[in-house]
């Protein structure tokens, strides 16, 4: 009996349970949605408004509210990839990617506005 350790038995503690295994990972990849939304947004708004100048008469259907119509385009898919759990990272990635597409192009416009101030 000098070798029963009494504390073992009466220990509080649960015994160990056996690991579960880990759920499935989720599907997608959230730096690609980043790059891929980002280089698309940028591909679209760089390629289609070099008409919109004011001495090339508006040639792009991009001028005035219809610019906006891509970016809700954009957006609305991309909040139905973030909620879908198996493309949740790739959404989450395009949420991310519209976020620098806005941060660095408002630095390119103010860049480009700033350079402006002599042509007044």
């Amino acid at each position: 009996m000098s070798d029963d350790n009494p504390e073992e038995a009466w220990s509080s503690l649960p015994p160990p349970r056996e690991e579960e295994p880990s759920p499935e990972p989720r599907r997608g990849s959230m730096v690609l949605g980043i790059l891929l939304g980002a280089v698309a947004l940028y591909a679209l708004y760089f390629g289609t408004t070099a008409g919109i100048a004011p001495d090339e008469g508006y040639k792009t259907f991009l001028a005035g509210p219809a610019a906006f119509i891509p970016i809700a385009v954009y957006l609305l898919v991309a909040i139905v990839l973030a909620v879908r759990p198996r493309t949740s990272r790739l959404g989450a990635g395009l949420l991310i990617g519209l976020g620098v597409f806005i941060l660095v192009g408002g630095g390119i416009c103010v860049m480009a506005l700033s350079q402006m101030r002599g042509l007044r």
